[in-house]
């Protein structure tokens, strides 16, 4: 016997003749997440297993957070005879207690027994085996799953995955990434969409911190596990929100810098390949993200913007930063750009022909020229619980 990984593939199976490049792609993802592990993987028969690797809960763990990955499970590969299955399922039932059922697949039509041949043998075997289980095939505490292919395989857990469709598939986009909670969970959604993140960061030395930058590089690193490794530009945006301070009325002050903010990762993620913005507004969540703010903010950019959270309220948000692991991260006491010059009372309905307006006492080109100089790239990626 020898123990694998069942890897399933979920959504890439309603795909069609271009399945393989799907397939090809998730291959790649899952050869990476394992690398560190010195696992191997095999593809047949429209299933992938994980094989070679000492450590299986570290594996499961990686694998899960492949994005095109539906379930996992650890399973027995034995040789397709009667005695290794009767051993294997031994095995695998040893010490459970409660109901249970066997459900057996026979892609192999040359296997002697049928499926409903080998759930009667096989359960049979196991109730000889452990007196503390008993048979109930409608709702089993446990499902012993036979699957007789180009070898057989047993299995008891079935362990979801993120799902989704493999990163690299659906293009690449530029992230702007803050230290807040929402735009982590922003670009984790968009990339489970298979597509390619870089993110991008907006720096206000010395009104925010280093502490504040790491905790950036942080969050980044936390995507990373997910999403691949990822170019972080970090943008130094203290001259721009000082003209902003000093020549722009109070009451814009927020929505003026998310346009340069805007204008900026136009630019970046034009420059570096990218087909579309992704941010992490949500509907009326602050004043800048009304719909008229949104409209204002947008109003400046030549590429599309996602926001895949435009219809979350803030529970829903923590609660997926919490699940993907971001959320205590993001909720560290350091101050971003954004909190920096907050007006006492922000506009909510800003219109566009006005902020044009007080842009005119700004040498815009020449700030975002500034600012994109200035740029620092930092390379992320996971490894060994480091960002490197």
């Amino acid at each position: 016997m020898q123990q694998v990984l069942l890897v399933r593939m979920g959504e890439i199976f309603l795909k069609g003749d271009n399945r393989p490049y799907f397939i090809n792609a998730l291959a790649r993802r899952v050869r990476y997440a394992i690398q560190p592990l010195g696992g191997t993987l095999e593809l047949a028969q429209g299933r992938m297993y994980v094989k070679n690797v000492e450590d299986m809960d570290r594996c499961i763990e990686k694998v899960c957070k492949v994005f095109g990955v539906h379930s996992v499970s650890p399973a027995w590969q034995v040789e397709k005879s009667l005695p290794a299955l009767e051993d294997a399922a031994r095995e695998l039932m040893k010490g459970k207690k409660g109901s249970f059922k066997v459900l057996a697949r026979r892609a192999d039509k040359r296997f002697p027994m049928d499926s409903m041949q080998l759930n009667a043998h096989l359960g049979g075997i196991v109730l000889d085996s452990n007196p503390e289980l008993h048979v109930d095939v409608h709702e089993p505490e446990h499902t012993l799953t036979v699957e007789i292919r180009e070898d057989a395989y047993l299995h008891v857990e079935k362990i979801p995955a993120v799902g989704g469709i493999p990163v690299g598939t659906g293009g690449k986009a530029m992230l702007l990434l803050s230290g807040g909670i929402d735009s982590p969970v922003a670009g984790f959604m968009i990339a489970k969409r298979g597509v390619e993140i870089s993110a991008i960061h907006y720096h206000s030395f010395p009104f925010t911190s280093e502490q504040a930058k790491q905790k950036v590089v942080e969050l980044a690193r936390l995507l990373s596990e997910y999403t691949g490794p990822i170019h972080l530009y970090v943008v130094p945006f203290t001259k721009i929100q000082q003209e902003l301070y000093d020549k722009c009325p109070d009451n814009q002050l927020t929505i003026l810098m998310r346009r340069f903010m805007m204008r900026i990762a136009d630019r970046v993620a034009k420059e570096k390949g990218c087909g579309a913005l992704v941010t992490g507004e949500s509907l009326g969540q602050v004043a800048s993200q009304t719909m008229e703010g949104l409209q204002c903010s947008g109003a400046v950019c030549t590429l599309p913007v996602f926001r895949p959270l435009i219809g979350f309220d803030k529970t829903e948000i923590m609660d997926r930063a919490q699940r993907i692991g971001t959320y205590e991260t993001s909720i560290l006491p350091y101050e971003d750009c954004c909190t920096i010059f907050t007006p006492k009372h922000p506009t909510t309905h800003p219109k566009v022909e006005r902020l044009e307006e007080s842009e005119k006492a700004l040498d815009v080109d020449g700030l975002i020229d500034e600012a994109v100089s200035g740029i620092e790239d930092i390379f992320v990626r996971f490894q060994n619980g480091k960002a490197i």
